[in-house]
């Protein structure tokens, strides 16, 4: 592996807010300048985008229901929300969104994780969004998709601090410069990009989301009622009677703990011919924080720290996958995850799954160390793991664990709270029947995502073409 070497002039960093002797960051602005693309004539974006006040709702009952938006309810990439939630309370302050063009969240923007607002439609999202007004001379669906380019998240990756959770301070992304292009060629650029929007919305249409495909099979397969699940998911009153409180071991009064959902599943769940504890196929373990003072590599290396952030039902994104030096490993190289393990996530965003194969993902098969935001499930006997990939992303796994963390300033799930929860434990033959039907149909939505992709990296091609020409 290469050694990448340049000199730094120690008054380039003692002009700047924060002391960032860093590889990446003091590349990006000594050696590039801060620019995204190398053009005549630039812009720093604080001449384009404006920072907006946040206003904060603090935690509690709300006084009318709001739109909740996190992180990952933003499409990367692509302008567009899923999956938004109604509620009538929150955990956690939040920030409300209205009068911004643009969100942009300080937590790993490099992930593209950004959307226009340009209806200013009303939202309350977490603290780490964001909201900016876009200079009036520059097009919002331009500046949209020149900052959601790979070329641009790329370099933002460099201006990331932090250890487990890196982010983007919201000064250094304003000094970032990007070409100086007339509205008029912006408006030009724009109406390239409208025909191939149209064609991935069309595509969009054809998908039907991968949790829905396994939803409908497990749920047919185990007798589970559906549609009555997700009508009660919407309920935001439940009674429950004394006895019930009193009969668990720890006395649980969280409205969650206790929500209509679990009518659906628990009853079924007492079956031992077709369900039993986690506990009863899977060792369990815990990931580990990066040790305090210390920090990912700005370098690449051999080791990696793998994190919720790129984990997903379609598998781990290794290219937003951190390294870290040799010296981080050796202390923590008992919370290596090997092949043919799963991690799940237990802190904020609950469930994100993941069956770890260290040779598709080209790592040593002792270099991957889990974040503490992890939980490690270790087989004790051969299994049929992608059926077991697909019932932890299904509502039924859901509803579990969505019963059993608790909450401070964010969502927990303990290991001692995984006794609860119960797997399936049914046939090999019958298990590979179900991964059949599951696969061949998410075979065919993934076929979708990549001429998506396809498509939106021609959008990436256009933008180039036009700054080059500049």
């Amino acid at each position: 592996m290469g050694l990448n070497k340049f000199t730094v002039d120690f008054q380039n960093i003692g002009e700047q807010q924060f002391l960032r002797p860093n590889f990446g960051y003091r590349y990006f602005f000594d050696i590039q300048n801060a620019e995204i693309y190398p053009t005549k004539d630039s812009i720093k974006l604080k001449y384009v985008l404006n920072e907006m006040p946040m206003k904060k709702v603090s935690k509690g009952e709300l006084e009318e229901s709001e739109i909740l938006i996190d992180i990952g309810n933003i499409e990367r990439r692509f302008n567009n929300l899923i999956n938004l939630v109604e509620v009538d309370r929150i955990g956690s302050d939040k920030n409300i969104m209205q009068y911004g063009d643009i969100i942009i969240p300080k937590l790993q923007p490099q992930m593209g994780n950004i959307f226009l607002n340009s209806g200013h439609k009303r939202f309350i999202g977490s603290t780490e969004l964001l909201e900016y007004k876009i200079n009036e001379n520059y097009n919002p669906i331009f500046i949209y998709y020149l900052i959601t380019s790979n070329k641009f998240l790329f370099d933002l990756a460099k201006l990331e601090s932090g250890k487990a959770h890196r982010r983007v301070n919201s000064v250094d992304l304003l000094k970032i410069r990007i070409p100086l292009i007339s509205k008029e060629s912006q408006d030009l650029i724009v109406a390239q990009i409208w025909p191939i929007e149209k064609k991935i919305n069309e595509l969009k249409k054809q998908i039907e989301q991968p949790q829905n495909v396994i939803n409908k099979v497990f749920a047919r397969e185990f007798g589970f009622d559906l549609e009555k699940y997700e009508k009660l998911k919407k309920d935001k009153f439940s009674e429950v009677d004394l006895k019930d409180i009193l009969r668990h071991n720890f006395v649980r009064i969280s409205f969650h703990f206790h929500h209509k959902t679990l009518i659906a599943i628990e009853n079924k769940l007492k079956n031992k011919n077709y369900w039993a504890p986690v506990n009863s196929l899977f060792s369990l373990f815990g990931g580990k924080r990066i040790p305090k003072g210390k920090s990912f590599s700005n370098i690449e290396t051999d080791y990696y720290y793998l994190r919720p952030t790129e984990v997903s039902i379609w598998g781990i994104d290794k290219i937003n996958v951190p390294f870290i030096p040799v010296s981080i490993y050796d202390q923590l190289k008992r919370y290596k995850i090997v092949t043919d393990e799963f991690c799940i996530s237990i802190v904020g965003t609950l469930g994100k799954t993941a069956l770890i194969n260290t040779d598709i993902l080209d790592i040593g098969k002792d270099n991957l160390i889990l974040s503490e935001n992890f939980i490690k499930l270790k087989p004790k006997k051969h299994i049929n793991s992608l059926f077991y990939i697909y019932f932890f992303y299904s509502f039924i796994f859901e509803a579990q664990i969505n019963r059993e963390y608790t909450i401070t300033s964010i969502k927990k799930l303990g290991i001692d709270k995984w006794n609860n929860i119960k797997i399936p434990c049914i046939s090999i033959i019958k298990q590979q029947k179900i991964v059949d039907e599951i696969k061949g149909e998410l075979d065919k939505q993934e076929k979708f995502y990549k001429k998506i992709e396809m498509e939106r990296d021609k959008i990436d091609e256009i933008i180039e073409k036009v700054i080059i020409r500049e």
